[in-house]
């Protein structure tokens, strides 16, 4: 009989923020974010010149965890999230530890999207989701073996999760996604009337 099995694996992590660290109040980081966007003019300046849809504070805040007190329990929830899923993918760290490297807010109005990309120079990434109103779009993750396979026929449609092109994850308020740097992933387009709002991070190798 043949011996067929599945060789270097992709992994997701998906759990509940509270599942680690200190307790996030989820109304909290919301006005938080939302404040934050409001006040930040930097922010906003460089969103209409990049034409990015909504807001993100990826290219002019990079101290919110030192500016407030809920961003720096959510690093040390994320901490342990992040040491658990090193641990499940087997790194030998020799001895350090992965550290927040960058740490930024996205608030997607309807009709948003946020393009096929990867996070160069880091190891692991995720997001956390504060705000997914009805009809917020998913997180889209692509196989990294696409642009290998040049010839290969499409998957059938109810092919396993393991061996289709795009996985869809729709993750609820409170939940953390973690996955390695590498890995290609978007946001389809939000088709809610309400803005989708999640905080994302790397973290890199100290």
């Amino acid at each position: 009989m043949a011996d067929i099995k599945s060789l270097f694996v992709t992994r997701l992590y998906h759990a509940k923020l509270s599942e680690h660290g200190p307790k996030i109040d989820a109304e909290e980081l919301d006005a938080s974010c939302i404040t934050i966007a409001e006040d930040d003019e930097a922010g906003q300046i460089w969103c209409e010149e990049n034409a990015y849809p909504g807001y993100t504070s990826y290219a002019s805040l990079t101290d919110l965890p030192w500016r407030f007190p809920i961003f720096a329990d959510l690093v040390k929830a994320l901490d342990l999230h992040v040491a658990e899923f090193a641990k499940d993918l087997e790194f030998d760290l020799d001895g350090r530890e992965l550290q927040l490297e960058d740490l930024w807010i996205n608030i997607l109005p309807e009709g948003g999207t946020h393009s096929s990309h990867l996070h160069p120079h880091s190891v692991i990434s995720g997001t956390t989701y504060v705000a997914m109103p009805d009809g917020a779009s998913a997180l889209k993750l692509e196989d990294p073996r696409s642009a290998r396979m040049m010839a290969a026929p499409a998957r059938r449609k109810d092919a396993r999760e393991d061996f289709r092109t795009f996985i869809y994850v729709k993750p609820q308020v409170g939940d953390v996604l973690l996955w390695e740097s590498w890995l290609r992933h978007e946001v389809p387009m939000n088709m809610a009337e309400a803005e989708r709002i999640s905080v994302s991070f790397n973290y890199s190798w100290a």
